[in-house]
């Protein structure tokens, strides 16, 4: 395996959930490589196993067996608090239900994924209104996600995503709440991102989501049933 230019690599990994005495087959034995500045969907019926895949790769949730490698690296028996050192330093979150917390505002809580990391507050903000800016909420920052739309919310779930320079973005169903034109902008800012060299893997349901990507894996009984 090339660690330079590999970002996420799967070996035969299985996800076996123990709910009530039973065993739940999600993933059956998962193989696949994506390569760094990818930008690559995973489409699948509901129960496919394409969020438990996300959440694999986002380091919240840990395989049954197989192997997992982030960046080269074998992740699949770390700890919790490692885990939880890798989410917060290489990947950013975006979700369908944005996610963001209703008290704090734009600025606030674009700033989050930092705050427990001791880095300069005042670098840190500096930081976040490029980030808002960036996303076209230069003028917002004062404001909270009761007072945007659900395209501006999604917005500042992205620009919260960029604010720990992730190697890796992961997408859950980006644009579910959002109407046509909303989710095309939020589609094209993610794919901005990507083309400035963010690996990128979006989760969805609907095709001309997954028709940005380069490449999509498509899900079906907890395998990747082909690639388009």
């Amino acid at each position: 395996m090339n660690q330079n230019n590999t970002t996420i690599k799967f070996e035969n990994v299985t996800k076996v959930y123990h709910l009530g005495g039973i065993d739940i087959p999600v993933l059956r034995g998962v193989s696949c490589e994506i390569k760094k500045g990818e930008h690559v969907a995973i489409m699948g019926p509901s129960g496919s196993g394409k969020t438990t895949m996300l959440n694999i790769i986002g380091c919240l949730d840990r395989v049954t067996s197989g192997k997992y490698f982030l960046e080269g690296k074998d992740i699949s028996t770390l700890d919790d608090d490692a885990l939880s050192e890798i989410r917060s330093r290489k990947i950013g979150f975006i979700f369908q239900s944005y996610n963001l917390i209703p008290q704090l505002t734009v600025l606030e809580n674009i700033e989050m994924p930092l705050f427990y990391q001791q880095v300069d507050e005042a670098k840190t903000r500096e930081k976040a209104i490029e980030l808002a800016q960036m996303v076209g909420l230069g003028d917002r920052i004062r404001h909270r996600p009761s007072e945007l739309s659900g395209g501006q919310q999604q917005r500042v779930a992205i620009a919260r995503a960029l604010m720990n320079d992730p190697v890796l973005i992961l997408a859950d169903e980006p644009t579910g709440n959002l109407d046509s034109v909303s989710g095309r902008e939020i589609m094209k800012l993610l794919c901005q991102l990507n083309q400035q060299g963010t690996t990128l893997i979006v989760v969805t349901h609907d095709p001309n989501v997954a028709k940005y990507s380069s490449r999509t894996l498509k899900m079906l009984d907890g395998k990747i049933s082909n690639e388009d």
